[in-house]
């Protein structure tokens, strides 16, 4: 009899745990949710402030493919954008996306998040890419399996401070330079990445909706601060 107290006790026991489980996994789908939706409400309040041409909240694997060129947008496997906001800022053409992919596979498999600001101009340019951190050991494992090795400055502080990669040395040259590695030394979470008509700033985790706009405005300085002969040119 007491055996089968105890077997009871115990299923109910399981039972219980399981529903506390479930409760907790559905108050995190509804913090979730409701974030989602105040992040929503968020940007399209910041699309009417600023004027912006359209918003759209939707996923958008087509969007992502457009862009594809760009090395933080080919990243992983289930690629899309969603709360797109495309429009003009400072008289420059951009757009503001959030972005997901997710890497691994099975047990291991990982979601990544991130905001991306992307400012698009008529000229085309070589792919570089400025990420914080110098030349850590995945750079330095990149390197021995066919990657680009780091670009090396004149600014020993800088080179430490950031991880530079362009197939083509002059035009990394040409991007950082002094006014540049200035501004990236006092903007030290910044992530770069220029290619073809894109200037692109990647954020992980996503930008609160409250810092886009400074983070706009970061995007502007980037622009200022490349040579204007690099745009005659072309």
């Amino acid at each position: 009899m007491m055996a089968a107290t105890h077997s009871i006790g115990s299923i109910l026991f399981v039972v219980l745990l399981i529903g506390a489980f479930g409760a907790a996994a559905d108050a995190v789908r509804r913090r979730q949710l409701r974030a989602s939706r105040l992040r929503v409400v968020g940007l399209r309040d910041l699309a009417a402030r600023l004027s912006f041409d359209s918003f759209k909240q939707e996923s958008d694997a087509e969007f992502t493919m457009s862009w594809g060129f760009l090395h933080r947008l080919s990243q992983g496997t289930d690629r899309y954008a969603f709360n797109i906001l495309r429009g003009t800022y400072h008289d420059q053409s951009l757009f503001i996306f959030d972005f997901h992919y997710q890497t691994g596979s099975g047990k291991n498999t990982q979601e990544h998040d991130l905001t991306m600001l992307m400012l698009v101009f008529k000229e085309v340019f070589p792919q570089i890419t400025i990420t914080p951190g110098g030349e850590n050991m995945l750079t330095k494992m990149a390197s021995v399996f066919g990657g680009q090795d780091d670009i090396k400055f004149e600014s020993a502080e800088f080179s430490r401070a950031f991880s530079v990669r362009s197939q083509d040395k002059r035009f990394a040259y040409d991007v950082c330079n002094p006014q540049m590695i200035e501004y990236l030394l006092a903007n030290p979470n910044l992530q770069v990445e220029i290619q073809g008509p894109v200037i692109l700033l990647a954020f992980e985790p996503p930008l609160a909706v409250g810092l886009i706009e400074l983070n706009l405005q970061r995007l502007i300085e980037i622009r200022s601060r490349l040579p204007e002969y690099l745009f005659a040119n072309k």
